[in-house]
């Protein structure tokens, strides 16, 4: 009986590996491009063909821009990756997004995208659907009108703590502040407030509290484990790469957090903040909550309720520099509505219309969440904007790329806040399109917290400062890139007092 023995050298095997491997991804984008259940949805070849385009987008900070110019070029719906499809039609909102009648499967959220981390407890982010329902009516108290009632005084006083700060640091209006950051500063202390029972400080010290900066720094990391799950082949290789003092960090966060947590839970569970209903248990409703997952919940509100608003205050600001006239009538407005700074509150706020419109103007030109929230289409499939999308498709739509199509928002890229005021001249616009909060079952529980917080700062700053940019933040918004959320530079604006020459 002979026995062969095959001796390879290592150049021998290297070539070997790397024709297999390439064999390989050959004959996986020429199934995804001809035989794959989306073979017949537009899109570029690379892209249609291999995920790597896709995620080569996402770490440039480019993916959307992307997008609304693949819109443009294929329509209303595009295929950007092997099993992944984009849409750009009124209509695909409530078919991905939408409310299921009994017995029927709701889309879930995109585990590639939300499952943070293998073994982590669920958030209301990404919990299947009936957890998911469990814990928003837990976080429902804490967003009721009643509840808002109570917050005001807490949200004031970080309002008026801003307003000190400016008046001290901005010098009569010689010296530019950075709004990005006093933006930042008071939502992050209020949303500290209301989920923790105290804020960060950062208003009294004017610096990111290390909880904060380990938010800021774990959003671009994000972006780049969400390539990594794409890759599971490479994911392990990819972690064993990252620096120990990244994990250091995580581990403090947790820590941090955990700090917070339990000095919150000694105040008791009759304050009516946000967290209130995680921490007791009401009828067969609501369960208490293990620490773990009330930290993943906490963090969770911590960025979506201060971030985003933060985002919006400063692209109002911005446009409003850009656009003389809109910022005339916002201030005539505001200064008109009111015969003292003391009458500005949350219900007197909510009769400034124009206000408003800026505000939903400055969503559509600088969408705080800029990005889809990918969806998976359920078993058997699903029809989506009348096209027939088979199971296990992630599917979204792209809110930048929405917003700046010109097919569907007349001259997208100005900033017109009539539009929203019943003008003729945007009679054309397609208004259903417009979802900043999402819509269904998964919408943004915190949209009138936020529309109050915005209208309460941005009326006490306008009826305080006559607002200008300064000349290196004429150009702010055109240099950012987009890591899941903006990556922003400084805003510097001057804050000149009223009635000063």
């Amino acid at each position: 009986m002979a026995i062969w023995a095959l001796d390879l050298s290592p150049g021998s095997l290297f070539v070997i590996v790397l024709v297999a491997t390439t064999g390989f991804l050959l004959s996986q984008a020429i199934y995804n491009v001809f035989f794959h259940p989306l073979r017949s949805f537009p899109g570029p070849l690379s892209m249609r063909a291999s995920r790597v385009p896709y995620c080569i987008h996402i770490i440039s900070g480019r993916l959307p821009f992307t997008i609304l110019e693949l819109h443009k070029r294929y329509g209303s719906v595009v295929r950007i990756a092997p099993n992944e499809l984009v849409f750009a039609d009124a209509r695909a909102w409530k078919d991905i997004m939408g409310h299921r009648a009994a017995g029927e499967p709701e889309m879930q959220k995109a585990q590639v995208v939300y499952r943070f981390t293998a073994g982590a407890p669920v958030s209301i982010l990404n919990a299947p659907r009936e957890e998911h329902g469990r814990m928003r009516k837990q976080l429902a108290h804490g967003f009721s009108e009643k509840s808002m009632r109570s917050q005001e005084p807490i949200i004031m006083r970080y309002v008026n703590l801003l307003m000190d700060r400016l008046r001290e640091n901005s010098q009569g209006g010689k010296s530019p502040q950075d709004m990005v950051k006093w933006y930042n500063y008071t939502t992050f202390d209020i949303i500290g407030d209301l989920t923790f029972g105290e804020s960060f400080g950062c208003l009294e010290t004017s610096h990111y509290h290390p909880w904060v900066t380990m938010i800021f720094a774990g959003i671009k990391l994000g972006t780049y484990s969400q390539v990594a799950r794409h890759f599971p082949m490479f994911q392990s290789l990819i972690q064993l790469g990252l620096p120990s003092s990244l994990q250091q960090k995580r581990l403090e966060h947790f820590r941090l957090t955990d700090e917070k947590l339990l000095k919150r839970i000694d105040m008791g569970m009759h304050r009516q903040d946000l967290i209130e209903g995680f921490l007791r248990a009401k009828d067969d409703i609501t369960v208490p909550m293990s620490l773990a997952q009330l930290r993943m919940m906490s963090s969770l509100l911590i960025a979506a309720g201060s971030e985003t608003t933060a985002t919006l205050l400063s692209g109002v600001t911005y446009l409003l520099g850009k656009n003389p006239e809109a910022l005339a009538k916002i201030t005539q407005e505001v200064r008109t509505a009111f015969s003292s700074e003391e009458e500005i509150n949350f219900q007197s706020v909510n009769a400034l219309q124009y206000m408003l419109a800026c505000l939903d103007e400055a969503l559509r030109v600088y969408p705080p969440v800029p990005i889809g929230m990918p969806r998976e289409v359920p078993k058997g499939g699903w029809t989506i904007a009348g096209q027939f999308v088979a199971e296990d498709t992630i599917v979204s739509l792209y809110h930048y790329a929405l917003y700046h199509n010109e097919r569907y928002f007349k001259d997208a890229e100005g900033f017109h806040p009539e539009r929203w005021l019943g003008d003729p001249r945007f009679a054309s616009d397609d208004r259903e399109l417009f979802q900043p909060f999402q819509l269904g079952p998964r919408n943004c529980i915190g949209r009138n917290l936020a529309y109050v917080e915005m209208r309460t700062i941005l009326a006490r700053i306008l009826w305080n400062y006559n607002i200008s940019l300064a000349d290196d933040s004429q150009n702010w918004m055109s240099q950012q890139k987009i890591y899941g959320l903006w990556e922003k530079d400084a805003l510097n604006v001057y804050l000149t007092p009223r009635g000063a020459s």
